[in-house]
């Protein structure tokens, strides 16, 4: 339980929330590959991945209001609106999968979203009207069971020839609607409701949230975007290794 995280811990999973909001801010994501693998490891599979989605809620929404001018909103309102039986079909998933079987689900989802991203061949072009409500409902999936909905968003991108730049925009209401989807049939569906972390929690996110794009805002014109998008590569490979071998060795 969250409330009853070593000194250690706690800093660590602050520490995680604080870098990927900072890095979602700079390179259009983050939250979801670097704030997973390390809080599902500190919090366990169903716990961690809730405060993904919690945190994911509150940083789409903050880096949606500096970035509202180059949201697609229509594409984005094609992936919102097959999100949300996505998110359903998730929490049934995270109420029948055991917690170890979860884990390693959620490091290998990690490590696949960072091989699409740094090596995923040109594919054919599909058509917006197929692609975009496969990848919200696909996207609410991954999301809601594993806190990961960049394997499917990545390749819709490469599929329709989604420009880069209104494509990290445009992810960031649908981030922001995922996590809401996931947080609210998580809580009404049973999964993972008693996992629910101390109501202090909330403001604590919100906090870390606002800093991580404060420091991404400072920071937009001094570092990067490749380069902060290697960072949140490196922390996420590192923490999807790491939630493999522990689930591994909790079968073991």
């Amino acid at each position: 339980m969250l409330s009853d995280l070593s000194l250690t811990a706690a800093v660590l999973a602050a520490g995680a929330i604080l870098i990927g909001s900072t890095l979602q801010r700079l390179s259009g994501t983050g939250v979801g590959l670097v704030v997973t693998p390390v809080l599902s490891l500190i919090l366990g599979p169903v716990a961690g991945v809730l405060m993904t989605n919690a945190t994911t809620t509150v940083s789409g929404f903050t880096i949606m209001l500096s970035v509202r001018n180059r949201i697609q909103w229509r594409k984005a309102a094609v992936i919102i609106a097959t999100a949300l039986p996505g998110a359903v079909v998730g929490a049934l998933l995270v109420l029948m999968i055991p917690a170890a079987w979860l884990q390693i689900i959620i490091g290998s989802l990690v490590l696949l979203a960072l091989i699409l991203t740094v090596s995923t061949p040109r594919l054919p072009r599909a058509a917006d009207r197929t692609t975009l409500p496969l990848a919200g409902l696909v996207g609410g999936v991954l999301n809601t069971a594993a806190g990961v909905a960049a394997p499917a968003m990545v390749i819709a991108a490469r599929l329709t020839r989604w420009d880069q730049r209104a494509f990290g925009a445009t992810l960031q209401p649908i981030f922001m609607f995922m996590g809401l989807f996931s947080v609210i049939t998580k809580s009404v569906m049973g999964a993972g409701v008693v996992d629910l972390p101390p109501w202090w929690v909330l403001p604590v996110v919100v906090a870390l949230v606002l800093a991580g794009v404060g420091i991404g805002t400072a920071l937009e014109t001094k570092v990067p975007p490749l380069r902060a998008r290697t960072l949140a590569l490196i922390i996420a490979g590192a923490g999807g290794v790491a939630a493999v071998v522990k689930g591994i060795m909790t079968l073991v």
